[in-house]
């Protein structure tokens, strides 16, 4: 296997993980709050925000990822 095919097979399965993970723990956060909200509509504005926050949190793992195949591609 020539070293270029590798470092784009490890850029590719690098954001595929992380992308798949960050979606999942979106997707947990999103429709745990949203069942909150259901059983509580009062809290709805503080569920919210918190719920955008985690999103935020979770997305970082998404971006650690894309900056990690970044520098598989165009550094190593």
């Amino acid at each position: 296997m020539d070293v270029e095919a590798a470092r784009l097979i490890a850029a590719g399965f690098c954001m595929a993980i992380g992308a798949i993970g960050s979606g999942l723990g979106e997707g947990f956060i999103g429709g745990k709050a949203l069942e909150a909200m259901a059983r509580n509509p009062q809290m709805s504005d503080k569920l919210f925000t918190n719920m955008i926050v985690a999103i935020a949190l979770a997305e970082s793992t998404a971006i650690y990822s894309l900056v990690v195949s970044l520098i598989i591609l165009f550094v190593i």
